[in-house]
């Protein structure tokens, strides 16, 4: 399969007994998970999760799957399969819900419980049906069967989907610990009864399909947080995913285990935490969590924050920590522990915070020098076991970026997957299962969607350039008053710069430029205020470019006198 598929072709119509599937995000990146199957003019949604901006993408907040898809046919969705509680697979349901509310959601309790607390905040009541591993429910034309699987977040599930084009099985993020801190291990039991059957599509998870080997257990986590709870002197900062139940009783342990008290920052992690205190899934002992206010008076040594903002995102508590710009500060003697991997981009964002924190004086305990956190997702020799166990006659490898996709795709042909039978898609690419077969058939249009702060949709490709220009390259504007009837400039040229260089003296040189270039032109008969500053923009262009090698965003404003 070529790199690439935007030579595709629009897909032709779906024929009777045809399994469609289309991703509409997680394919080709980490992040906004949401796959589309259609049979029969139905349609059933697995995950509907977020992607959070990278620094070429300024001022957004979110980005979600391109719903245009499906936009249209909201009232043929039967329902959406939520496999678990992770930002990347549920923050965009309150946005498609949005769009029609009573769309039915189906998950485990606690990924359930994630969502509605999310949705409140929205204020949209939704419809949901709680499942559990071992559960079959029919979903119109989809017979949905649910499997145990680990992850670094309690309750995940794997579906099976039994359909009369075929059987398709959607591990979501998986991965065989078998020393789970909760005990639930993935249901290889189960997952075998289903490969005798025959599975014809399987649809897994390739975030660390390029790692060699097993993931380590979870349980090896706990003596090195004991070590590092036994050495700190001063306060205990803990910054990690807000929904990442195992890690965060970890740290509860440990920190009752050294005698010190806990508080939730970060209004994720509070909403999170509580949620999974609630409904059972997090052993708090009675008195060891208390509002960050409490521990003002506590000694240094007997306090540990649980914040979020693991990946560096701009506005998240560890984040602002760093910058200095929150209430709660961090010096020397404190402990900052990164209690997460890094997404693939965020990686010069986490080196900013890791470097703040030292500069204040922290220790920063992270991944790269502690094993303070092991991946939710299978590495390669899980991969490898769990296709000899699955057997499929087609695999497409979702949820990760080219390489983990193409990565993951080998693995299945080294388990005796014929190599034509791997389908590497992307984003937007239509893959059609019939006669046991999976076949890409073309592709639908399949772009970014912008949340920024209560925009959705608004800010293009055009409007992010235009924001790293001006955080780039600066901004200059250029005002001139001409006089039509003779044909010259009577006010300016007058430029303001921003981000450029403050010096208007540094001007001096292009102004002479900018009136003759007008005034030629409306000695040729240029009228037209509109070109007028066109030419403005080109002779300032042309000059920045030659003289100081920038590009800055220019903006012209021609009046008449």
């Amino acid at each position: 399969m070529r790199p690439g598929h935007h030579e595709l072709p629009s897909p032709p119509p779906l024929e009777q007994g045809v399994l469609r599937i289309v991703a509409l995000g997680g394919i080709g990146e980490i992040g906004r998970n949401m796959a589309v199957l259609e049979l029969g003019g139905r349609l059933l949604v697995v995950d509907c999760g977020v992607l959070f901006p990278e620094e070429s993408q300024p001022g957004v907040d979110l980005i979600l799957p391109d719903f245009g898809y499906i936009r249209d046919r909201l009232g043929d969705i039967d329902a959406v399969i939520l496999t678990h509680g992770h930002e990347d697979h549920i923050g965009a349901v309150p946005f498609l819900l949005r769009m029609r509310s009573d769309i039915p959601l189906l998950g485990s309790r606690l990924t359930l419980a994630m969502v509605e607390a999310k949705l409140r905040e929205h204020r949209i009541n939704a419809y949901s049906m709680e499942v559990k591993e071992g559960q079959r429910e029919q979903v119109g034309p989809f017979d949905c069967e649910f499997f145990a699987v680990n992850h670094s977040i309690p309750d995940a599930l794997a579906v099976a989907i039994r359909t009369t084009a075929g059987t398709v099985v959607h591990t979501g993020d998986f991965k065989m610990d078998q020393l789970p801190l909760d005990g639930r291990i993935t249901d290889l039991r189960g997952l075998a009864r289903l490969a005798d059957e025959g599975i014809d599509l399987a649809m897994v998870d390739s975030t660390n399909a390029e790692v060699p080997g097993f993931v380590p257990a979870e349980a090896d986590i706990a003596p090195v947080l004991d070590r590092v709870f036994h050495r700190a002197q001063g306060r205990i900062i803990v910054a990690s995913f807000a929904s990442h139940v195992h890690r965060i009783q970890q740290v509860l342990d440990a920190a009752a285990t050294h005698g010190r008290r806990c508080a939730f920052v970060g209004r994720s992690m509070v909403r999170n935490m509580g949620v999974a205190r609630d409904l059972g899934y997090l052993d708090i002992k009675p008195g060891l969590v208390v509002k960050a206010d409490d521990l003002t008076g506590l000694p240094d040594d007997e306090v540990v924050l649980i914040c979020t903002g693991s990946q560096g995102e701009p506005m998240a508590a560890l984040s602002r920590i760093a910058n200095g710009d929150h209430p709660i500060t961090v010096g020397q003697g404190d402990t900052v522990i990164l209690a997460s991997s890094l997404i693939p981009g965020n990686e010069n964002a986490v080196n900013r915070v890791i470097n703040g924190l030292t500069r204040w004086g922290a220790d920063v305990v992270h991944k790269g020098n502690a094993l303070v956190h092991v991946s939710g997702h299978a590495s390669a020799g899980e991969l490898l076991y769990f296709y000899n166990l699955l057997t499929p006659r087609n695999v497409m490898p979702v949820h990760g970026e080219w390489r983990h996709l193409r990565a993951n795709g080998a693995l299945a042909v080294r388990t005796g997957v014929p190599a034509d039978r791997v389908v590497l898609a992307e984003d937007g690419v239509v893959v059609d299962l019939v006669d046991g077969r999976a076949t890409i058939v073309g592709a639908v249009e399949c772009g970014y969607v912008y949340v920024d702060g209560s925009s959705v949709g608004d800010i293009t490709e055009a409007s992010l350039k235009d924001r790293r220009i001006l955080g780039e390259e600066g901004f200059i504007s250029v005002f001139v008053a001409v006089d039509l009837t003779d044909e010259q400039v009577v006010a300016g040229p007058e430029i303001h710069a921003r981000g450029f260089a403050e010096d208007a003296e540094i001007f001096d040189d292009v102004l002479p430029k900018v009136t003759k270039a007008v005034e030629d032109a409306l000695a040729h008969g240029g009228t037209d205020a509109y070109a007028l500053e066109q030419v403005v923009r080109r002779t300032v262009g042309r000059w920045v470019s030659a003289k100081h090698r920038r590009r800055p965003m220019i903006v012209p404003v021609v009046v008449e006198a």
